[in-house]
């Protein structure tokens, strides 16, 4: 009788074919990593567009909402008491992701970390409303406390 410890069933299920396929992080796999949506040059990284238009989760801080009653705010990787970025897309941080909730912000304190899932989306954009530039956005998200 064969006997397979985890260790040869790790190495073993490593070296098949099923190993080389790429994975998709979903929602339910846990979050992305803000660093890893960018490549050093600050271009989208193969993982970025790979997940474009598709679920994803990421953790951070909630910056201060730019305007009350807003469906939208800035997660930052590091709590930041002020608005990261208001400015230009040529300027704009890779740590930092645009959030468009489905409903009215709850404000968050902007040192408590939090959870967001919504859907990747890519490219400059100019929110006709606030001005602001995104090049990295969830859309329909929805966050809450770590």
């Amino acid at each position: 009788m064969l006997t397979l410890s985890r260790r040869r069933l790790l190495l073993s299920l490593a070296a098949s074919p099923l190993a080389a396929a790429p994975t998709v992080a979903r929602a339910g796999d846990g979050p992305i990593l803000l660093r890893d949506l960018y490549e050093k040059d600050r271009s989208f990284s193969a993982l970025a567009t790979g997940l474009e238009g598709r679920r994803i989760s990421v953790e951070g801080f909630m910056a201060p909402p730019l305007r009350a009653e807003s469906s939208f705010f800035v997660l930052t990787r590091r709590p930041m008491a002020v608005c990261p970025f208001c400015n230009d897309a040529a300027d704009w941080p890779a740590d930092i992701v645009a959030i468009y909730t489905k409903r009215q912000v709850r404000v968050i304190a902007f040192n408590i970390p939090i959870a967001v899932d919504g859907r990747l989306e890519l490219g400059t954009y100019k929110d006709p409303d606030l001005g602001f530039v995104s090049r990295v956005r969830l859309v329909d998200a929805v966050y809450d406390r770590i």
